[in-house]
């Protein structure tokens, strides 16, 4: 029966079938960051989304949005990491990528008006940051072998905080600025340890698709608060 299966984590394979599972996993969060470029793409050809995004994200109702897509957020990874379906993984890993591709909308489309304003190419150098960043990230768990799962609270937490934070700062009209976005990026950095720890010590062999979506939900809240500090400076 189910319940009595043994579960064999990652790191308990040998070396092929870890690197076979490396291998598919970050395929799979290649093809959900080029999945991604081509939704936002897309959705910033629509004049409604976009200005309905600016809209929001200049009010209270933003948050609301942002407390959605978290429970959201929170639904597909645990579809994801508890089912052995594989159309249920890539389902989730679709719905998951579209969600974030609409909730980046304005933050991109402001960015595209601060490059042409300072002549600058903003988002570019802020994936290049992301992508350094995370690659860095990730090699301290591969080369330490060490399990960082201990990091869900001090995340969870940091989570609620950034949250009240956020909230404080809507009624206040106050602008959290460049050291928020410091803190968030250290919290993301976190959660790319934890999610990275979770893939070589809690994933079973044949959930690559799911850990292949904590990872992107990590480099996506990276890339978010690192293209905001550089929109802040």
């Amino acid at each position: 029966m189910d319940e009595f299966r043994q579960i064999v984590p990652v790191s308990a394979l040998d070396q092929d079938n870890k690197v076979a599972f490396y291998k598919k996993t970050y395929t799979n969060l290649a093809f959900a960051i080029l999945l991604f470029i081509v939704m936002e793409y897309l959705l910033l050809q629509v004049d409604f989304i976009v200005n309905l995004s600016i809209q929001l994200i200049q009010s209270w109702a933003w948050l609301l949005v942002l407390g959605g897509f978290m429970l959201a957020s929170n639904y597909v990874e645990r579809m994801a990491a508890s089912s052995k379906d594989k159309n249920t993984h890539y389902l989730a890993l679709f719905v998951y990528v579209f969600f974030e591709a609409l909730i980046f909308v304005p933050l991109i489309y402001l960015a595209i008006q601060y490059s042409g304003a300072l002549e600058k190419d903003i988002l570019s150098q802020a994936a290049v940051m992301t992508l350094a960043l995370f690659t860095g990230i990730s090699a301290v768990v591969f080369l330490t072998k060490k399990d960082f799962s201990f990091l869900k609270s001090v995340i969870t937490m940091g989570g609620f905080i950034a949250i009240g934070l956020i909230l404080a700062a809507y009624i206040g009209g106050i602008h959290l600025g460049l050291w928020f976005c410091v803190a968030m990026v250290i919290l993301a950095a976190g959660s790319i340890l934890y999610q990275t720890s979770n893939m070589v010590h809690k994933y079973e062999e044949d959930q690559y698709v799911a850990a292949s979506l904590g990872l992107f939900a990590s480099l996506m809240l990276l890339f978010w608060y690192v293209l905001s500090m550089f929109m802040s400076e």
